[in-house]
């Protein structure tokens, strides 16, 4: 985990590898945002004008690299892009911080020190810039350079070793706070990408309760888990219905975070398919090759929960991993099969490779037991999501509309898109069955509506509950952006971790 420090010292005089300064569009063209006024001197205040000469245009995440002048103690000066400048009196905007602090880090990937000079009006820009080097910064490199020890190679380059926030008060309680939450904040997302990173014969359903099981006991949060036994034992059919047909048997694990003074509890459930083959209803050539992802929304919840108890936060939080491998074999489950789920209901499964209702089913119903004040599952749960919000946004399904929104709010006060989605009682229909309580498909198109329609069927009477589908975001495919790698993200542990805060102080609106 890259370090992170609160620096009063200034741009001229620090030492370090690379100096970050943030560049936006103004009205003139370009200029040189708060925190680089040091720097542009030493440039004899023509910082903008060199990097206008460069090709500079400060739009959002772009970075130029030059070398630094006399004056300055760091060798290169890195301009970031932070999009339109704001009007005058107005801050730079979160989320533009949190991106050009993202796409700095990155960009510096090998560097031992950075010093980011870039606008902290306040502790939540303090907060932003951190978050944004410190998710920026990451790179997954367990698998890489074993045979490169010793070559010219050396192996992959390693993430940027320290941030140094110029500007940010290591005495102000509110800097300090802001810097220690974002700490906290971003190595959980970061636990989470390396989780969904991880080949799926290295990290099966029990590997997975195992390195969750250990974080727990670490963090003082209560940990318990059901194995293949006790899950056949206790009628947890849509989990083992799920799971039968792998060699690498289901689990079910609990992870319980609590408070002394704590007046609420969130449960947050996740759906945790290591690995989904489709199953019988086996996916196609070039729709399986990245389904170790299919385990996000379990890496969210249990990052998220670690986050609370690291944080002190005063809620109680209880974090449900529905975790199993969907594969295909003589003792897999059939199209045609009827599952008896943990709630007594049946169900009828039409497709194999809609699995992750199936699990999560069984794990709303256990978590409604406790009677939580609220419920959220996260899952990679339909292809059809990502067709209708895209690859960066994730959906978002509620029975209380209030409950719903105030999610949406969070979600993109933290900087991760979402989107309120309807539950339309008119496709539920579609999901009746002549054999079965309910079918686990239901009409085609609105897919991703009917997958929150049949999790539905199994929250607890009068609990209010949300289901984010973060199929598109989970896994990002593409070119790295922002603070933003390429495979797991992380998506909706940062929306977790801030619903959480806001129930602990009373403030969900």
């Amino acid at each position: 985990m890259t370090a992170l420090t609160l620096s009063t010292a200034g741009a001229a005089t620090l030492r370090a590898d690379a100096l970050v300064v943030g560049v936006a569009k103004g009205p003139k063209g370009l200029v040189v945002a708060a925190g680089a006024e040091a720097v542009d001197k030493a440039f004899d205040g023509k910082l903008a004008a060199v990097l206008d000469s460069l090709g500079a245009t400060g739009a959002e995440g772009e970075t130029t690299k030059l070398p630094a002048p006399d004056g300055l103690k760091a060798p290169v000066v890195l301009a970031v892009g932070l999009g339109t400048a704001p009007e005058q009196d107005e801050s730079f905007d979160e989320e533009a911080l949190r991106r050009a602090a993202g796409s700095a880090a990155r960009a510096l990937h090998g560097s031992k020190k950075a010093a980011f000079a870039l606008p902290l009006d306040d502790a939540s820009a303090v907060t932003a810039v951190a978050e944004g080097a410190l998710l920026g910064a990451y790179a997954f490199t367990a698998y890489q350079g074993g045979e490169k020890k010793g070559s010219k190679n050396g192996g992959p380059k390693q993430p940027l070793a320290e941030v140094a926030l110029l500007g940010a008060k290591p005495r102000d309680k509110e800097h300090k706070a802001a810097a220690e939450r974002a700490i906290v904040v971003a190595t959980e997302v970061n636990v989470a990408r390396d989780l969904i990173n991880t080949p799926p014969n290295d990290l099966t359903p029990e590997a997975f309760a195992a390195v969750a099981s250990a974080t727990a006991k670490e963090n003082g949060v209560k940990v318990q888990i059901l194995d293949e036994k006790a899950l056949v034992k206790g009628g947890y059919g849509g989990i083992m219905g799920v799971g039968k047909g792998s060699e690498n048997p289901p689990r079910l694990v609990k992870l319980s975070y609590t408070h002394a003074k704590a007046e609420k509890t969130l449960a947050f459930v996740g759906k945790g398919i290591t690995y989904d083959s489709g199953g019988i209803s086996l996916k196609p050539a070039g729709h399986n090759e990245t389904m170790k992802c299919d385990m996000s929304g379990a890496a969210a919840v249990f990052a998220a929960v670690i986050a609370a108890a690291k944080l002190g936060l005063q809620v109680n939080v209880t974090g449900w991993l529905a975790l199993a491998e969907n594969m295909p074999s003589g003792s897999a489950t059939k199209p045609g099969d009827v599952l008896r789920m943990y709630s007594g209901k049946t169900v009828e499964v039409l497709n194999t490779d809609a699995e992750g209702r199936l699990v999560l089913g069984d794990a709303l119903t256990k978590a409604s037991e406790d009677n939580p004040d609220a419920i959220v599952d996260v899952a990679t749960l339909t292809g059809a999501m990502v067709l209708a919000l895209g690859d960066r946004t994730f959906g978002i399904m509620a029975n209380d509309d209030a409950f719903r929104t105030s999610i949406h709010e969070i979600a993109e006060e933290v900087g991760e898109a979402s989107w309120p989605m309807p539950l339309p009682e008119d496709l539920r229909k579609t999901m009746d069955s002549p054999t079965a309580d309910i079918a686990n498909m239901g009409v085609r198109m609105g897919g991703g509506l009917v997958a929150g329609l049949f999790l539905q069927e199994f929250v607890g009477e009068g609990i209010t509950w949300a289901h984010l589908d973060i199929a598109g975001p989970a896994f990002h495919e593409g070119a790295p952006y922002g603070y933003t790698p390429k495979g797991g993200t992380g998506s909706a542990v940062r929306t977790l971790v801030r619903l959480a805060e806001r129930t602990a102080t009373g403030d969900l609106g």
